[in-house]
């Protein structure tokens, strides 16, 4: 009787891919994959340990699978990703019930691996990463130290993997990296993201391609045309910002300054006139005084994001801003965090109110009790809000023209006619 293995996946996009090649590599080896952890025999963990919260939470998923496996219910487990990666020796003398432990992938194992990868998101969408590591060097994180150094794809295994997927019927390739904005620069020696877009633009219709983590002192505004001028590129980017005071930027290491990113934003809403933007701001960064949050605060007001993300800083050791003077208390980071995600609620209902009556191209991702849950182009799947759909008979993975009829915080609801499929 083969061997049998499951794989709980943690943390971003990026991780998912990873355990997907993990899936792939096993299954070589003779394993069968089982979609549920208490029914294989080993049980694979990809770990996150980008953050205190991701650090716990892959901590707390370890205890539970040993708890399985001394209950007999499964027989070997195996924790691999960013956590073993940073932790592997406290990890080895803590949990002695743990079979194996193994760090992040080999690019070189998966970057032009030529076998079939089990896809662990739904049927018509899946991430595509074309980058690994990151040159950054943004002094609170550690992911240049887990992940390396920045190492792209080349442009021709993309797009040969971006042509199976579709054949395959996948509708929105979702592309990720630590930093896309920087793609091909180490490999060919000049940022190619634009040309890389236009290429995936090119080999197919009635799809979507979804461009995530773009840095906004790389992003060149030729990729922003891009964007613009494609049917297929989701009008959404995803910029990073972290924070807006000089002072902050500064001892963040993000190597640019309010003017730019006030200027870069401009250019983006002037160029794609309908675009979502999302970024994702950091609160509680050593040295943040109450005027540098205020500042952030009037960012939000004034700039009104499409999408945003608000993240307490996390004290990661082995990270510069580590060691920085001015460290702000857990209780008043999270009074930070909590007025900058109220101040964004209202923001984000008065933007979806402006979709009421519009027609929206939606992606349907899943049946519910009542109708269906689908995305548009403004929203990445798993991280921004959704629309409900009302109608009938309506097919998972197509896209349908949607009328929407009421709004909410972070969400849509619509109507459709499955007469009026696709755009």
């Amino acid at each position: 009787m083969r061997k049998t293995f499951s794989i709980i996946s943690l943390g971003c996009p990026r991780n998912l891919v990873d355990s997907e090649h993990i899936i792939s590599e096993y299954s070589r080896k003779g394993y069968v994959f089982k979609d549920g952890a208490d029914r294989a025999d080993t049980v694979i963990i990809n770990t996150c340990g980008f953050i205190e919260d991701a650090k716990k939470e892959s901590i707390d998923v370890i205890l539970k699978v040993i708890d399985a496996k001394k209950a007999g219910d499964i027989k070997k487990i195996v924790v691999a990703g960013c956590l073993s990666e940073r932790y592997s020796k406290e990890l080895e003398k803590e949990f002695k019930d743990v079979d194996e432990f193994r760090g992040v992938l080999d690019p070189k194992t998966w970057f032009y691996n030529k076998s079939q990868v089990l896809k662990l998101t739904p049927r018509h969408f899946a991430y595509l990463k074309i980058s690994e590591g990151c040159r950054n060097r943004c002094t609170y994180c550690i992911i240049p130290h887990i992940k390396g150094p920045y190492r792209s794809r080349d442009i021709e295994s993309i797009i040969k993997e971006a042509k199976a997927l579709l054949n395959k019927g996948v509708k929105e390739i979702v592309l990720v990296g630590q930093d896309n904005s920087l793609y091909g620069v180490d490999l060919y020696g000049r940022k190619r993201l634009v040309e890389l877009l236009k290429k995936l633009g090119r080999i197919s219709k009635d799809k979507w391609i979804r461009l995530l983590y773009c840095h906004p002192a790389n992003i060149e505004k030729d990729v922003i045309k891009a964007i613009r001028d494609s049917k297929d590129i989701c009008k959404y980017i995803d910029l990073p910002i972290e924070h807006i005071s000089d002072g902050i930027l500064k001892s963040m290491g993000r190597r640019i300054k309010r003017p730019d990113i006030v200027d870069l934003i401009a250019y983006i809403r002037k160029e794609i006139p309908n675009v979502a933007i999302r970024t994702s701001l950091i609160v509680g960064f050593p040295g943040e005084k109450d005027k540098d949050f205020q500042e952030l605060l009037d960012l939000i007001k004034e700039t009104k994001f499409e999408r945003l993300g608000i993240f307490r800083y996390s004290r990661e050791e082995g990270t510069p801003a580590y060691k920085y003077k001015g460290h702000i208390s857990e209780k008043e980071k999270e009074r930070r965090f909590n007025e900058a995600m109220l101040l964004q609620q209202s923001i984000s209902r008065d933007i979806n109110e402006r979709f009421k009556g519009s027609i929206l191209k939606v992606l349907i991702d899943e049946k519910s009790e009542d109708g269906y849950i689908g995305r548009s182009e403004y929203d990445a799947p798993e991280v921004d809000g959704v629309v409900y759909v009302k109608g009938k008979d309506l097919v998972v993975g197509d896209f349908y023209n949607v009328k929407i009829i009421d709004t909410y915080e972070y969400d849509l609801v619509g109507v459709t006619d499955v007469n009026r499929v696709g755009c």
